[in-house]
């Protein structure tokens, strides 16, 4: 869509000139006063191809943009003949009352913004995982994992996946209006080739005399969010004080002289520190609880992985699976988290009106084949936030009934259509409670988002 009309359809949404007071642009929003904000369909202008999001602050109705903003905003002021007021660089959202709501609003809205321009990216390389999952070794068997075309399809896969702190560090940046390329850079540092090799070797690394934890960040995003977030406030800082004669070499030097050390000593590590420690807590929960420990990991997974901290608590439990060939347990728990995702993509999918109808089911379609759950949780979750909790009813649900059933899993597979295949190895009847227990997590799921996943201004369809 051309900027132009992207901003005939905003200036047609909002109600055109009599309808708009006045107009202004930041960073990344398009700011209107209007006369009657109660005119405007939400959904509508969030629907319109271009647009990331709405939002109501300090009287003004903002559309969230991005980058583009500015050449929309051009465009825009032709329509009703407004005057072009220069781009403003100030936080106008910064006067409103705090409150802890607000916080956790922001800290959300925060981390949606940073994954879903990545959704696509998410989705593409996930239909090329399934393409593996279907023609490779586990369904057809065209070709084996030695051969040259399962490397080529995992590797497209892996571009889109282990690259994720790259991505989310230039979208985090951005949010932040600070150069998005040094987001970029600094999730570049957390998974640069030597760095991983010194984690994978277990090589001890000790910059400046002190100890770094050694974690490979790939696939991770809350912690490059973290740091890009520290790395805005210290970028912000230097350019404020640094002269205008030596800005352009001195700030970004600087910034990242600082936050590089910060973040692989103190901020990248926070998730897989406080992981082992909650990792040694649910295992313990898991010991004394039985059913009710697995439940609460399942509620947990989706978040653990976000931060990372899944890998404290997967590393002492995989090796009871090797030592036993057998999971069992919180082992199984992020499966059935992940199949209450698929769930809510399936109910998103039956109960929305707007343009996410579709993305929805593309969502179902790459989770459920492909085994990737980071569209529905960044696209639909996070943004429709009633069905986080749709989501950990669903997964709480299907583990606790595994939990009570003794179900066991013998193959460790894809989070996929193949993933019923894992409780093969044992009696009939674990493979029976095995299914049922990974389908309850997935019907629930889907039942509750179709239900009480969205709201009414949410279901409301585009006119």
């Amino acid at each position: 869509m051309t900027t132009k009309k992207l901003a005939k359809d905003i200036y047609e949404a909002v109600g055109g000139s009599s309808n708009i007071n006045s107009v202004m642009h930041c960073m990344t929003r398009l700011r209107l006063r209007l006369t009657n904000e109660g005119l405007v369909n939400d959904e509508a202008v969030k629907a319109l191809d271009g647009v990331l999001g709405v939002a109501h602050s300090n009287g003004q109705y903002q559309i969230i943009i991005g980058p583009s903003v500015a050449k929309v905003f051009e465009e825009f002021t032709l329509f009703g003949n407004f005057e072009k007021t220069p781009q403003i660089e100030e936080n106008l959202d910064g006067t409103e009352k705090w409150s802890l709501k607000k916080v956790g609003k922001s800290v959300l809205n925060y981390m949606s913004n940073c994954m879903t321009p990545l959704i696509p990216v998410l989705i593409t390389a996930g239909l090329f995982k399934a393409l593996n999952s279907v023609l490779g070794p586990g369904v057809l068997n065209l070709y084996s994992e030695k051969d040259d075309l399962f490397l080529f399809l995992n590797l497209v896969f892996d571009a889109g996946f282990y690259f994720m702190p790259i991505y989310v560090g230039i979208n985090a940046a951005k949010q932040l209006k600070v150069e998005p390329m040094l987001g970029g850079m600094l999730g570049g540092f957390l998974i640069v080739p030597e760095f991983v090799n010194m984690v994978t070797d277990g090589t001890k690394f000790t910059p400046l005399g002190i100890n770094v934890s050694l974690v490979n960040y790939g696939q991770t995003v809350i912690p490059i969010m973290v740091s890009v977030y520290v790395m805005s406030i210290i970028f912000k800082f230097f350019k404020k004080v640094m002269p205008d004669s030596i800005t352009t070499l001195a700030t970004p030097f600087l910034t990242m002289l600082l936050t590089i050390p910060i973040s692989i000593l103190f901020l990248a590590p926070l998730g897989t520190n406080i992981g082992g420690l909650i990792s040694s807590s649910l295992l313990l929960i898991g010991e004394k609880t039985g059913f009710l420990g697995i439940a609460i990991v399942a509620v947990l997974w989706p978040f653990l992985v976000m931060t990372g901290m899944h890998l404290a608590l997967m590393m002492p439990m995989m090796a009871n699976y090797f030592e036993t060939g057998v999971a069992q347990g919180i082992l199984l728990s992020g499966g059935y988290a992940i199949w209450a995702i698929y769930g809510v993509a399936l109910g998103a999918f039956f109960r929305l009106k707007n343009k996410e109808k579709s993305a929805a089911f593309g969502y179902f379609i790459s989770g459920i084949v492909g085994g990737i759950s980071e569209p529905t949780l960044y696209g639909i979750s996070l943004k429709y936030r009633k069905n986080l909790i749709t989501m950990m009813i669903g997964a709480a649900v299907g583990a606790a009934y595994a939990g009570i059933m003794g179900v066991q899993a013998y193959v460790m597979t894809a989070a996929n259509f193949l993933h019923f295949l894992g409780f093969v190895g044992g009696t009939s009847i674990n493979i029976i409670h095995g299914s049922i227990s990974v389908i309850l997590s997935f019907v629930v799921a889907a039942l509750l988002s179709y239900f009480f996943g969205f709201s009414k201004e949410e279901l409301k369809p585009v006119k």
